[in-house]
């Protein structure tokens, strides 16, 4: 699970993240959605140990990702806003990368590799430099790439874009089984579809504050959750 205790950021003079309480349960998808701008990122940035709170912690299955980094790193898969990194490596390289910080034994890390590899339809592409890779293939091989350790919390942000549709479908076939398992799936996106249809609970940021969280159905209600979502924009907006 996922603990983000009273968590704010500021850049300047600008709260980006503005005291954030939230619970993430193990055995449940859980979607973080909001407008552009909203913090989504900046809170994934903290959750990952990208930035530092100024104030507030997080607990990764119990270890802070402040005064335990190494620890709470070793527990969960990231997929970061862009998929643009470590260009010059090739596929393989990258993932044996990955491998290795890790600790992921070889035997072990050829059959993830194979696996993932023929679930994304990148065991073709492995062997060429990611500089040469789509967007949608930089998408798959960086999820690969997170997923090698088979880490029990899963951080991800926005993982679905730029991916075809069976990779998509794919994705959200293994965010279900991982949460079946009793495991911690955690995803922002902008599709509101695809958090209505998959996420067990849901969690709504509006200029850096939570301004509603919890079940589908309590979010929801006779609702969709688009029509609450641009309610709350509206209402907030004096509309």
């Amino acid at each position: 699970m996922i603990e983000i205790k009273h968590v704010t950021k500021t850049f300047g003079s600008k709260t980006a993240v503005d005291h954030i309480d939230l619970n993430i349960p193990a055995g449940e998808i859980v979607g973080f959605i909001g407008p552009n701008g909203a913090g989504k990122t900046t809170t994934i940035k903290m959750m990952s140990g990208v930035l530092e709170p100024d104030e507030g912690d997080i607990l990764i299955d119990g270890k802070s990702i402040r005064s335990e980094p190494l620890e709470a790193k070793k527990r969960f898969g990231l997929v970061p806003d862009s998929p643009d990194m470590f260009l010059r490596l090739k596929g393989i390289e990258y993932l044996n990368f990955m491998g290795d910080i890790y600790e992921v034994e070889s035997s072990l890390r050829e059959q993830r590799i194979a696996s993932l590899a023929d679930t994304f339809e990148m065991r073709d592409a492995l062997n060429d430099k990611i500089l040469s890779y789509s967007h949608g293939m930089r998408q798959k091989i960086v999820l690969m790439g997170a997923l090698i350790h088979e880490p029990q919390v899963w951080i991800l942000d926005e993982p679905m874009t730029g991916l075809d549709p069976q990779s998509s479908f794919h994705l959200k076939q293994m965010m279900k089984e991982h949460a079946a398992k009793g495991k911690t799936v955690f995803f922002s996106t902008h599709v509101l579809e695809v958090a209505e249809k998959l996420c067990d609970q849901v969690a709504i940021l509006r200029q850096g504050r939570l301004v509603r969280a919890g079940s589908m159905a309590e979010v929801r209600g006779d609702a969709s959750l688009e029509s609450v979502f641009l309610e709350l924009e509206g209402v907030q907006d004096g509309h």
